[in-house]
């Protein structure tokens, strides 16, 4: 394809991704692309050249970018070295981080309002209409919205909540899925007080098969540390006849930092990880570490797990472990990127063995498999 040159139909073929004709137009207009070439018709002819900018530009917009950086990052050569890309990549986390904390603001504001007992309904839309009268973007109103809300919570009528019906009126749509993930799903949201997480859980097609399956054929349960195995369920899991266990089982772990270093410096850990037994349910809720050389046990053939619960914290190797653990051929259920943690793991394992338990003749899961 060096000296071929292409439409921009042509091009836009090639290069794939969702990228269209007026993509591309609009991506000369702010200088991204060069000035193509013109034939004798006055149509524009592309390169190989113009392929390879074409997929750097979608890579990084794939990757959450916007295009005022990817122009900075791939038009200034100086920008290309590692400090500079990794100041221009801070900046840039900062700024969605910031509008993340201002999403969630509002998110939280939606909550309060929608999620108010029906009983309060008048004091509501007096609130409202107080509202239309604050100067949200001085700063003497954000003192007076602190003030409407403070307002709004003294009013608040004291009686048990309905948290069943109040989670239905803000989870997002899930006709699509299974009563069985469902239920985890809401379960793991009232875990974490945040129901945006449904968007960042991950399930392997048949993970509910495999944990219902093995639960009931007295599996074991392994917990990577002490914490993890604290939040399990032990009398219902018991009640299944499944066994409970820790892998690091040290009593003085409570943090993710001293759970590595435990597993790194004694190889008694690894030892037992080649040691469990076939169709066990492995729940890592904080060392990283655990669920990549559990994989690479895995791929190595000396471990079968059933299934991997895997949600260990931090902010490099976690990431990565749960892309992986998503890539294998385990079945498994996990979170995207940084969250996660020792009580979500535990409640997700939880929920299954409760919905199994409440529901063993349940067999929705199988028709939702995608």
């Amino acid at each position: 394809m060096a000296n071929k040159h292409l439409t921009i139909k042509q091009l836009t073929v090639i290069v794939g991704g969702g990228l269209t004709p007026r993509m591309v137009r609009h991506y000369h207009k702010l200088g991204l692309l060069p000035e193509a070439q013109r034939s004798s018709g006055n149509y524009r002819l592309y390169t190989d050249a113009d392929v390879q900018q074409l997929r750097r530009i979608l890579a990084l917009k794939s990757q959450g970018f916007q295009l005022d950086d990817i122009r900075q990052l791939l038009n200034s050569p100086e920008m290309m070295s590692f400090d500079a890309l990794a100041s221009q990549l801070q900046q840039q986390y900062h700024s969605v981080t910031e509008q993340l904390a201002r999403l969630r603001q509002t998110a939280s504001a939606l909550e309060e309002f929608l999620l108010r007992d029906k009983g309060s309904q008048d004091t509501q839309l007096q609130a409202l209409e107080q509202l239309k009268q604050v100067e949200i973007e001085s700063a003497f109103g954000l003192q007076d919205l602190d003030r409407l809300w403070d307002g709004l919570h003294a009013t608040q009528n004291i009686q048990p909540e309905d948290f069943s019906e109040s989670l239905q009126q803000i989870l997002p749509d899930l006709s699509k899925k299974n009563e069985i993930e469902k239920d985890l799903l809401s379960k793991l949201v009232f875990a974490c007080g945040d129901v945006s997480l449904v968007n960042f859980v991950r399930l392997s097609k048949d993970a509910i098969v495999a944990a219902r399956h093995n639960l009931n054929e007295d599996c074991e349960i392994v917990a990577d540390v002490s914490p993890v195995f604290a939040a399990l369920d032990r009398t219902r899991i018991r009640h299944l006849g499944a066994n409970v266990k820790t892998l690091i089982d040290d009593p003085h772990i409570h943090s993710v930092d001293e759970a590595e270093r435990k597993f790194w410096q004694d190889k008694e850990w690894l030892e037992k990880l080649k040691q469990l037994k076939p169709g066990c349910i492995l729940v890592i809720g904080y060392a990283p570490s655990v669920l990549m050389s559990a994989l690479k046990l895995v791929e190595e053939e000396e471990l079968q797990p059933s299934l991997i619960i895997g949600m260990p914290i931090g902010f490099n190797h976690a990431p990565f472990s749960k892309r992986r653990l998503m890539n294998s051929k385990v079945e498994y259920i996990t979170t995207v990127g940084t969250l996660g943690g020792g009580l979500l793991a535990a409640v997700a394992l939880n929920a299954l063995v409760g919905s199994l338990i409440e529901r063993p003749d349940c067999h929705c899961y199988l028709s939702h498999r995608q």
